[in-house]
């Protein structure tokens, strides 16, 4: 039985079981995903959501799913049910699609129309990112896809990236990309130095009025590196989320439980963006997201996330990274190119902490890096295409 076919039949009994209950109705379209398939649902005028989505234990069991999701999303009731066998979304295969990506964007994933989401970090209503989510939800992963990507995406002398992971855990397999600068910060001695560094290259940038390259300070367990380094740390830290926006300097973290009481106030409100996993509870989702009724408490989590920016959410598949693919993007990205790093030394800013620097090449064009990584060239796109997928 093909996929198309399985597709019209659940159309069918979704509008079968809404006309038993007296909810005239049929199904209008809708999108197939790597994790589920969404229904359009049209209605009659006067038609109350609530009475719909009071039916979505009967809908599942009508298809024999584990669980089906009726919700309002602007003017149309749609009905979402989970794929049988759900495929991740390989970040290598979703760049391939991409010809144009803006310069300091990272690649999160595809959309729940099959749109490929990218975020572009020096846009004004972005500049720092915040990623939350319960173990298991997949927001390491999903930082580490961030990470990868811009690394493909720029070259060393457009964007550094910082790593500060005291468990050393979560972002230790980037330490091979050659935009990392001296490795991971693993050790609370290190990390106060790595901020102290950063926060005088912050001042010395505004001082020039310079912001490139783009410096992107990447933090796991944002909560427990407050906890264990203390007020020097979360000060260091805030004054960055603060005043780093204009000297190119970019925070993107990820924490379990993202409540002011844990990582301070001050800190949370200069994170304009939060991408948001699965959650243990409403309240959790609301302290997670900072918005009521988000939805991140019924999210599967496994890389099913909400984009939370202005009190709008955006859900997404996070693109899936694994640990041979990212070995191959290292070793293509420090086989040739440039190699400088000499804005570090055209101010008066010492360079960084610790042992020195090693110093690395610089990826060749993107095609080329592409064509190598996936076997033949891009062909012409918007950096927005949409999925095959579209019922």
């Amino acid at each position: 039985m093909g996929r198309r076919h399985t597709v019209n039949m659940q159309a069918d009994r979704i509008e079968q079981v809404l006309a038993q209950h007296k909810i005239p109705s049929r199904i209008d379209g809708g999108t197939i995903t790597p994790r589920f398939i969404q229904f359009k649902l049209a209605t009659e005028l006067g038609t109350r959501v609530s009475k719909v989505s009071a039916l979505a234990e009967e809908i599942a069991l009508a298809l024999g799913t584990r669980e089906a999701r009726v919700y309002r999303d602007r003017g149309e009731i749609k009905v979402e049910i989970p794929v049988e066998r759900p495929r991740p979304v390989r970040l290598l295969p979703l760049c391939k699609r991409l010809t144009v990506v803006p310069p300091v964007s990272a690649v999160l994933g595809m959309d729940e129309q099959g749109f490929p989401l990218l975020l572009r970090l020096t846009a004004p209503d972005v500049a720092h990112v915040l990623i939350a989510g319960t173990t298991g939800s997949g927001k390491t992963a999903l930082a580490r896809t961030l990470l990868t990507s811009l690394a493909m995406h720029n070259c060393v002398g457009q964007l550094q990236l910082i790593l500060i992971d005291p468990k050393r855990r979560g972002f230790g397999p980037l330490a091979d990309l050659p935009h990392v600068l001296n490795g991971v910060q693993d050790t609370p001695q290190a990390v106060l130095a790595c901020l102290g560094w950063l926060t005088r290259e912050m001042e010395r940038r505004d001082a020039d009025a310079v912001h490139t390259p783009a410096l992107v300070v990447a933090v796991d367990e944002l909560a427990d590196l407050i906890q264990t380094g203390g007020k020097p740390v979360q000060e260091s830290l805030t004054r960055i989320a603060q005043r780093g926006r204009e000297a190119g300097i970019h925070l993107v973290a990820c924490t379990q439980k993202p409540t002011a009481a844990l990582i301070g106030g001050a800190m949370k409100a200069n994170f304009p963006v939060q991408l948001v996993g699965a959650v243990a509870g409403v309240d959790e989702a609301r302290y997670a997201s900072g918005i009521s009724n988000s939805g991140a408490d019924k999210l599967a989590g496994k890389g099913d996330f909400i984009l939370v920016a202005r009190s709008s959410v955006l859900r997404f598949q996070a693109a899936w990274l694994g640990p041979q693919d990212l070995a191959l993007v290292a070793q293509e990205l420090r086989s040739g190119g440039r190699t400088s790093r000499r804005w570090q030394n055209e101010g008066q800013v010492d360079d960084l902490p610790t042992q020195q620097a090693h110093t690395l090449p610089s990826p060749q064009p993107q095609r080329s890096l592409m064509d190598r990584l996936l076997g033949r060239s891009l062909s012409p796109a918007h950096h927005l295409i949409q999925e095959g997928g579209s019922l």
